[in-house]
């Protein structure tokens, strides 16, 4: 996966991840692939368990209460995950990796999302993670929108919330 100065592609991932947690390696390796991560070595059960205790602590990171907490929490996935920053050419030219080379897709993905979420918080603001704010959704969504109110999941949260607003305002003929 190719991080964009923002860390979006990479939060997005994450709260895929989250959102819809793989059942399989194979489920987990695929869903990398299609998000452009190439996989240097083979995906076993140990990539999907670690990946989900990964999802696990940034789920913690998304619900903090506060800056700090968040910041927190971070940085001790921050310094549980990257190795010194390295140049690399292996898939879409020259780029930074935040791991050692030949690491297994648990350690892959433990440094990338670690480093992407930290990129798009610092980048973005430390309130551009959250959840979506229909009663009954609790789905995972980074901000990445222009004007940072995102509040939505997606586009049909956003639009059944605004219909029972508008139901709500309705004077009872």
């Amino acid at each position: 996966m190719h991080l964009n100065p923002y860390g979006a592609d990479v939060v997005n991932f994450a709260a895929g991840l989250a959102n819809d947690p793989p059942a399989t390696p194979e489920d987990l390796a695929g869903r990398c692939r299609a998000a452009g991560l190439v996989l240097e070595l083979p995906v076993d059960a140990a990539d999907l368990d670690r990946t989900r205790a990964l999802i696990g602590e940034w789920t913690r990171v998304v619900d903090a209460p506060g800056e700090r907490e968040k910041a927190a929490l971070l940085n001790d996935l921050l310094a549980r995950s990257a190795a010194y920053p390295r140049l690399t050419d292996h898939a879409h030219g020259w780029h930074l990796h935040y791991r050692d080379d030949r690491q297994p897709l648990g350690a892959v993905l433990f440094a990338l999302i670690a480093v992407g979420t930290a990129m798009h918080l610092v980048n973005r603001g430390m309130d551009r993670l959250g959840r979506c704010a229909v009663e009954g959704c609790d789905r995972i969504f980074a901000d990445t929108s222009r004007t940072a109110r995102q509040r939505y999941c997606s586009q049909p949260c956003a639009n059944r919330d605004a219909v029972r607003r508008h139901r709500a305002r309705q004077i009872p003929v």
